[in-house]
């Protein structure tokens, strides 16, 4: 039986464990990315390790999140990147460059290889056929030290692809279908892998926009084949040289399989507040709008800017709407400027920002109060715009372009009666496209003698203490299903300049939720307990921020009872020392109230039981639950030890 791509790429790069699915297996990692959100964690835990020089082939540091420097903390946190990238042998990108993962795809990608981000959108580098997972930040710097990448073995879910787009509908309207019909756990424990003669009508960048919301399946990673799209890709960004086919044996086959016909989507939007709430744009259109964000690294083409801007050619944006753009790197603002898809855009009311996440996390361009925001970025989890009562919608370039003209949501066919108008022909220019470099700073041969440059917000990482073998833990807080690291760890530029300082960004837990949490968990610790949180289903979807379990563990948060777990936040939780468990009866969740004291007794024997099974006894209800773990032994090593970077610190130091 042949291989598909996700086995060939997996296979290639296998160290340890089998390829059945379940099974915990360990990969060689070859490249890492981590932005500024993340990577100052991570340059902290490189030193904290002791870690001389990386071990990759090649690993960056971009600097796309905290642009706004609205005081010396994301400016100090800046130079300490820099100084950190010198120190360790990692390429610097710039603030102003652009968003990590098109200015990857663009300068670093190689099919073939691997690619372990901190930052949950790191499978949009699928699509140039490498296997690239989103992971925490202590999980890319273990990979940075030259240590495997754990998961568990996925099913491989094979995505036929026939037909092809017709006019007005655009990538983004395929992954909304995909969320349509799956919703935001349906790639939970699963590699997606698309095929099929639908590929040629999808350019390599199409294939981003496809990858990079993967994430918001729950998928583990999307993967394309890395064919003559790709090559055309990265000989226009002149590294032809850089291209290695891979592609799926004629007999390959898949775990699961579905086929998705392109010819018959029409233009969709996920309403409020979740990727997974989709429905066709016809269905909520003449709602009024008050903004239309385009940019993002959900659609960070070339194209999705160049369709907005053939669009609003020649035309006002409706006076109401706020017509926002986020240029997704130097590079393709260059070419932007250079065809005069700028020009257009400007004249049509347009404000452009840095190139950089901006609004995607919050960071700027907040919507005004209980008024309807359009973007093309990838979520809009309560709050993640910076707006706590926000109502934002996820849609193509082509219906937010639309619908500014109106100041309604508008499916963007509807152009066609409204103005006269046909659907955009672009012409992208030239090959090979004019790249940029400038701004990409390489290391050092040797940086052994390089100073880490530490402003005064920024602290050394806590030491936390083995799990004992006896808790006793009130419930502080209960929280339903799909609760996000948005709404466990907030971003946006109120919270995230203080990412390199754990006691203070731990202020903000879970505030979106519970104001008083930390307040109550602050006093718990004190006082000598720790508390505990039980959850829904799908428990720490979306971002990978390690910072969701870094802050609430210094708060005193020491188990997790949820129905299940997101992957991510799941394995952050163990990397710091946090008990993960689950329900063996989901309908025991209703049982538990906030305020609830829980006791787990013989915790280390238990986790370290062969059918991985314990009993939590709620003594203020005198009730008995049984309740189990999904974590491997290593994990269970892991969690007993209080985390990933004490063991290493060990392992380091044994003769």
């Amino acid at each position: 039986m042949g291989l598909n791509v996700a086995q060939k790429l997996i296979e290639s790069h296998l160290v340890s464990g089998n390829m059945s699915t379940g099974e915990e297996i360990g990969i060689k990692i070859d490249q890492t990315l981590t932005q500024d959100a993340t990577g100052t964690m991570v340059m902290l835990e490189l030193e904290a390790m002791n870690l001389d020089r990386v071990r990759t082939e090649l690993s960056a540091q971009y600097v796309d999140h905290n642009l706004l420097q609205t005081d010396e903390r994301n400016a100090d946190d800046h130079l300490f990147l820099l100084s950190a990238c010198q120190r360790f042998g990692i390429w610097y990108s710039k603030a102003g460059n652009g968003v990590s993962h098109p200015v990857h795809m663009q300068r670093f990608g190689v099919p073939g290889k691997t690619l372990a981000g901190s930052d949950s959108h790191t499978p949009a580098a699928g699509s140039l056929g490498m296997l690239a997972i989103g992971v925490g930040g202590l999980e890319v710097a273990m990979a940075m030290a030259g240590e495997q990448l754990y998961l568990s073995m996925p099913e491989i879910w094979g995505v036929k692809l026939v037909g092809a787009l017709p006019r007005w509908v655009s990538a983004k309207d395929v992954i909304l279908e995909m969320l349509r019909r799956h919703d935001v756990k349906g790639g939970r424990g699963r590699i997606i892998e698309y095929h099929g003669p639908g590929l040629n009508g999808l350019s390599a960048m199409d294939r981003h926009v496809i990858a990079n919301m993967g994430a918001e399946l729950g998928a583990t990673t999307t993967v394309f084949p890395a064919d003559d799209e790709v090559k055309r890709f990265l000989e226009s960004e002149g590294r032809g040289d850089d291209f290695a086919e891979v592609t799926a044996d004629a007999d390959a086959s898949y775990d699961i399989d579905e086929e998705l016909d392109l010819s018959t989507l029409q233009p969709l939007i996920a309403r409020p507040s979740s990727p997974g709430n989709v429905v066709p744009v016809s269905d909520v259109a003449d709602e009024e709008i008050y903004q239309v964000v385009i940019g993002s690294s959900a659609n960070p083409g070339l194209r999705d800017f160049g369709i907005a801007a053939e669009i609003v050619a020649g035309r006002q944006t409706h006076p109401r709407v706020s017509f926002d753009i986020n240029p997704t790197s130097r590079q393709t603002l260059t070419n932007m400027v250079n065809l005069g898809f700028l020009a257009k855009l400007v004249q049509a009311g347009a404000r452009i920002h840095q190139s950089g996440c901006m609004g995607c996390i919050g960071m700027g361009q907040a919507p005004a109060t209980g008024q309807n925001s359009l973007r093309t970025v990838p979520r809009n989890f309560p709050g993640r715009s910076g707006t706590k009562e926000d109502s934002v919608f996820l849609c193509s370039p082509e219906t937010a372009a639309a619908s500014a003209l109106t100041g309604t949501i508008t499916d963007p066919r509807q152009l066609e009666e409204l103005f006269d108008m046909s659907y955009p022909s672009l012409d992208l220019g030239v090959k090979p496209q004019p790249t940029n470099t400038e701004m990409l700073v390489p290391p050092p041969e040797d940086g052994r003698a390089v100073e880490l440059v530490k402003g005064p917000n920024i602290s050394s990482l806590p030491d936390f203490d083995e799990v004992p073998d006896d808790l006793e833990l009130q419930v502080l807080l209960k929280v339903g299903d799909n609760v996000s690291t948005d709404e466990i760890m907030p971003a946006g530029q109120r919270v995230l300049p203080y990412r390199s300082n754990i006691p203070k960004i731990s202020e903000f837990v879970y505030y979106q939720i519970d104001g008083d949490y930390p307040a109550k968990a602050i006093e718990l610790r004190d006082s000598g307990d720790g508390h505990m949180v039980v959850g829904g289903s799908n428990y720490g979807q979306g971002s990978s921020r390690e910072h969701a379990a870094i802050a609430p563990r210094y708060l005193g948060l020491r188990v997790v009872l949820a129905k299940s777990f997101a992957r991510i936040h799941w394995q952050n939780l163990a990397n710091f020392g946090i008990v993960a468990l689950e329900f063996d009866d989901e309908s025991d969740y209703d049982a538990i109230e906030q305020g609830d004291v829980m006791r787990f007794s013989g915790l280390q024997e238990a986790l370290t039981s062969a059918d991985r099974t314990l009993v939590g006894e709620n003594t203020t209800k005198d009730q008995r639950h049984r309740l189990r773990h999904s974590l491997s032994k290593r994990q269970v090593d892991v969690l007993l030890a209080g985390g990933l970077i004490p063991v290493f610190r060990q392992r380091l130091s044994s003769p």
